[in-house]
């Protein structure tokens, strides 16, 4: 693989992320819960990410503001218009998978 500068390397990344987070916010069918129990993160972590990087950078985001970068508007207009009530077997997935318990 060719060498990358830094400058070119951070500008790959977010190029990366900025897809991320469209496919994300174009995929609303698939719910938070069925990314943690499959992939171990969801959108509420990714959030949780960029605000996480922000502030070691001496930037000041709210839990707020970084979900709405990667939902794309306010958190709970999202939850009303997407968000499903978790199957039970979906919980019991969660139940098992979670690392963070």
């Amino acid at each position: 693989m060719t060498d990358l500068t830094k400058e070119q390397q951070t500008e790959f990344e977010a190029a990366a992320f900025r897809r991320l987070v469209a496919h994300l916010r174009d995929r609303t069918d698939v719910q938070n819960i069925d990314l943690m129990n499959l992939a171990g993160f969801c959108r509420n972590c990714l959030s949780n990410w960029y605000r996480e990087a922000a502030e070691e950078n001496g930037v000041a985001v709210t839990k707020d503001q970084s979900r709405e970068i990667v939902y794309g508007m306010p958190y709970e207009q999202w939850r009303t218009l997407h968000q499903n009530e978790a199957s039970e077997a979906q919980k019991a997935a969660f139940d098992t998978n979670n690392p963070h318990k």
